[in-house]
């Protein structure tokens, strides 16, 4: 009978109706436990009504009786980063500490894996762990983890954890941090750590990072992602499929084959086209349709070409594409009048050209193509590149990054060797295409910021697990690490990755690659969705501010107009709710708050609602995943950069 408890004493109030018959409940909190008598003997209406509930579980907690658990009290970013967390320390330490002392020592320094292993290394009561793992492995992340993803605020970890601060006065042990490099002992900061640490472990880490990627991709050929653009028939694939032949790539019994196959269908030129359209339907119809890949190296370069396709009805697809190269080749067509078509009256070279861009893209190559129908003219080639200097500077390309070469994809001149026309030698003494090509600069890589993966594709792989393709826009993965999928917010284990069928251990920003995920099911994980690490999420919103640039659009865009939005991979219909002002096109500064309408060749900021959350960055800390198109009607009327994000 020394257990129950003395209720007749109580004062119940209407607030606290149906909680008596629960023995160990409190009205505050989930936890179930025996209190003493006194907890509840007291008076609810008086003057000690400002007395709460928690400072009896204080009590109890001085008196070593814990709740049940304390992950209740975390949402599911937290739960996921206490997983890794724990993951983490009992792959360095083994399993001598119990999960909930664990939990404590994690919570109390806030994720922070090397000081809560320093801890248990420094504590006497641990000296059975300390015995077995006297030092921390080098690959254990020192890095200090920072939550940035909206939503509902996360509880404070810290609070009613006084166990093990009192632990450690009592014990008067001063934890320690052994550096894996030196063997010096250093003092751990407390929980809250002064700027210029946080600073330095950050400088640490990226310093980690770039050493690595140097260790692991230093001797080898830099990669380089191009993707091929321009209007429909300029001969884009014509052009890609006779460089790849002419370099080896493509077999003499696979080009017979497509030469006899083109010429029983009536299309003989199109067999170099067939080399990149695999597919029966593009080679019954004549024009690619979805995005081809293929590899070929340059002397200093391999070369991932990614042909995107020129038909109007497929610019999603050619987005997709352009969303995961480096550099660009525009390819347009000289003859005569086909020219005029794609530029001047509504063809797609001057969108996809502003659509490359605005997607980040900055190094561009022109191959004038077909210039032997124009018998090598020099005044035809000299009127396409004014006319396209100009718009490629009107688009944001600088000079310098701009190179014009003339070729042809069909007899093969000036492709990957000095031309050998009389015509065109009289006055073309420039690179060839292959060499133009090598003479990319390869954008450095962002390997130091945080883990981000743009999926493009899911599919079915052998076994019970499934796998995702895409790019790893920043940071680095590793074989066997826990991956966040947002919005969806689901956990998953990579179980496998790979680079064009080659299996890896770890992949850098820059590399498209495949992902093999277990421990989610495939229909949580769609097109567009973003991989993360659970230490340093993505943000998640559906509501966002972006500063954009409108093109031509021939109905002004409005409060409450409806587009479809672009963002990498993603295609998602959203409105824009509010026009915020209206931007100077070149200087950014505001001529007008609150505008009626955008029209053509305007700049402004706008907030962007979607219908759903959607895994988004600020431009600022994130450009791969801060741009975005919209677009109306199969026509794109403006680009955009995020700028702020509204929780």
């Amino acid at each position: 009978m020394s257990r129950h408890r003395n209720i007749r004493s109580i004062n119940v109030n209407e607030e606290y109706e149906g909680y008596d018959d629960v023995y160990g409940h409190s009205v505050e909190d989930d936890y179930c436990v025996s209190p003493s008598e006194a907890a509840f003997v007291y008076d609810r209406e008086g003057s000690k009504s400002k007395q709460k509930i928690s400072a009896f579980f204080q009590s109890v907690t001085e008196e070593n009786e814990e709740p049940e658990s304390r992950e209740a009290n975390l949402s599911e970013i937290d739960k996921a980063r206490l997983e890794s967390c724990i993951e983490q320390i009992n792959q360095v330490l083994g399993c001598g500490i119990s999960r909930q002392e664990l939990i404590n020592i994690i919570l109390l320094y806030n994720f922070n894996v090397e000081k809560a292993i320093n801890f248990i290394l420094g504590c006497p009561q641990y000296k059975h762990v300390t015995e077995k793992k006297a030092a921390i492995p080098k690959d254990v992340d020192s890095s200090n983890i920072k939550v940035v993803t909206p939503g509902p605020k996360t509880t404070n970890v810290t609070k009613g954890f006084d166990l093990v601060q009192k632990e450690v006065t009592r014990l008067n042990v001063t934890p320690r941090s052994q550096s894996p490099a030196s063997g010096r002992v250093t003092p751990v900061n407390a929980p809250d750590q002064n700027d210029e640490t946080k600073g330095a472990k950050q400088k640490d880490s990226k310093l980690d990072a770039n050493e690595q990627y140097k260790k692991e991709r230093g001797g080898a050929k830099e990669n380089l992602y191009m993707v091929v653009i321009g209007h429909v028939d300029a001969g884009k694939s014509t052009l890609m499929g006779h460089l790849l032949c002419a370099l080896g790539q493509v077999n003499q019994k696979t080009m017979h084959k497509y030469e006899q196959e083109s010429r029983k269908v009536g299309k003989q030129s199109f067999m170099y086209a067939w080399v990149l359209d695999e597919t029966g339907e593009e080679r019954n119809r004549g024009i690619t349709m979805d995005v081809g890949r293929s590899q070929f190296e340059t002397e200093t370069k391999l070369v991932t070409l990614l042909d995107a396709p020129g038909h109007k009805d497929f610019i999603p697809n050619m987005i997709s594409g352009a969303g995961q190269a480096d550099v660009a080749l525009l390819v347009v067509d000289a003859t005569r009048g086909e020219f005029e078509t794609g530029f001047d009256f509504g063809g797609q070279t001057r969108e996809h050209a502003l659509l490359v861009r605005s997607l980040g893209v900055g190094q561009l190559a022109v191959a004038i193509n077909k210039l032997d129908t124009v018998m090598w003219s020099q005044e035809r080639f000299n009127e396409i590149v004014q006319k396209l200097k100009v718009f490629l500077k009107h688009a944001g390309f600088k000079e310098s990054d701009v190179a014009f070469v003339p070729c042809s994809g069909l007899t093969g001149q000036n492709l990957i060797r000095k031309p050998t026309e009389s015509e065109l030698l009289q006055w073309y003494s420039g690179p060839c295409l292959l060499d133009v090509i090598d003479n990319f600069r390869t954008p450095e890589r962002p390997v130091a910021k945080p883990f981000r993966f743009s999926i493009n594709d899911v599919f079915k792989s052998t076994g019970s697990n499934f796998c995702v393709s895409g790019r790893v826009e920043t940071g680095t993965l590793c074989l066997g690490e826990r991956v966040l999928v947002c919005p969806s917010r689901e956990l998953a284990t990579v179980k496998g990755l790979s680079i064009e069928e080659v299996s890896q251990q770890t992949v850098f920003a820059g590399d498209q690659v495949s992902v093999t995920l277990s421990g989610i099911d495939i229909q949580n994980v769609s097109i567009g969705y973003i991989l993360c690490l659970p230490q340093n999420p993505v943000q998640i919103a559906s509501n966002f501010q972006a500063r954009i640039v409108v093109f031509n659009v021939t109905v002004p865009i409005t409060k409450g107009y409806s587009v479809v939005m672009h963002h990498q991979s993603l295609v998602e219909p959203v409105i824009v709710c509010k026009l915020i002002n209206q931007l100077h096109k070149s200087t950014g500064e505001i001529m007008n708050k609150h505008p009626r309408c955008l029209s053509n060749n305007s700049s402004a900021t706008v907030e962007i609602k979607s219908s759903r959350p959607l895994a988004i960055e600020l431009y600022s800390e994130c450009k791969e995943l801060g741009r975005i198109m919209l677009r109306v009607g199969g026509v794109t009327i403006a680009a955009g950069l995020i700028t702020k994000i509204i929780l």
